[in-house]
């Protein structure tokens, strides 16, 4: 009676040991089957935009949208053509003046705005210089293919064809289009991204690319007009 009793507690525990076993294993496999959150960002004005790392830089997905300073201090909105043109201080747009183009393509800021001490990135973030936006198209492969493995693919945004578009960076660069000191063009077509690095008393070097090319094309454009942010990680 004894070895029976024996034998069944060495059942029991036994039995007992593998439930404990396969809870613990079952555990461990659903923490190595978790997703890890996504890491994102959010401005002064809240908006949430999340980040994707390049090479050896962190850069943000999305353009900025927000309508103030990291302190706190607007940014006018100007939507009068001549007091555009005008300015020699910062200032954002939505393109066509249309707030809902803001949602998706984020906002338009000249130069002055950009560059502001107040900062428009969040805390942490900057506007990338030349030199930064030259390491980012290096890493891809160069400027006559970067573009390519920037923008968005498919056509929900860019006008067809969008030549080369594979996004393989994970920068998803939608085109928002500019605004100049006669008119707004380029939504759909193409985007113009700001850098910090002034080239003349009235240009500085940007970063442009199409929907017909997968190439990014490094050239000057005017203090004065108005185009897309992406913040880089400090």
């Amino acid at each position: 009676m004894k070895k029976r009793t024996n034998f069944f507690i060495g059942c029991f525990l036994l039995v007992s040991m593998g439930m404990v076993f396969c809870s613990s294993c079952k555990k461990s496999d659903d923490s190595n089957n978790s997703t890890p959150p996504a890491t994102t960002v959010t401005d002064v004005d809240g908006n949430v935009y999340h980040t994707v790392k390049i090479g050896t830089q962190t850069w943000m997905l999305e353009n900025l949208k927000t309508t103030k300073y990291r302190n706190g201090n607007p940014i006018p909105n100007v939507t009068d053509p001549a007091g555009w043109y005008n300015l020699t201080t910062g200032a954002y747009c939505n393109y066509n003046n249309d707030q809902s183009n803001a949602t998706t393509y984020g906002r338009l800021y000249n130069w002055y705005a950009a560059t502001d001490t107040r900062n428009i990135c969040p805390t942490g973030w900057h506007i990338p210089t030349d030199a930064e936006w030259t390491i980012l198209t290096d890493f891809l492969g160069g400027e006559s293919v970067a573009g390519g493995k920037m923008k968005e693919s498919g056509t929900a945004h860019w006008i067809s064809p969008n030549t080369g578009a594979t996004n393989s960076s994970g920068f998803t660069a939608l085109p928002g289009g500019f605004r100049t000191e006669l008119h707004f063009g380029g939504i759909g077509d193409d985007v113009v991204f700001l850098s910090s690095t002034i080239y003349s008393t009235d240009t500085f070097y940007k970063r442009q690319i199409y929907t017909d090319e997968s190439m990014v094309n490094r050239d000057l454009g005017y203090l004065t007009n108005g185009n897309s942010v992406r913040c880089i990680k400090d």
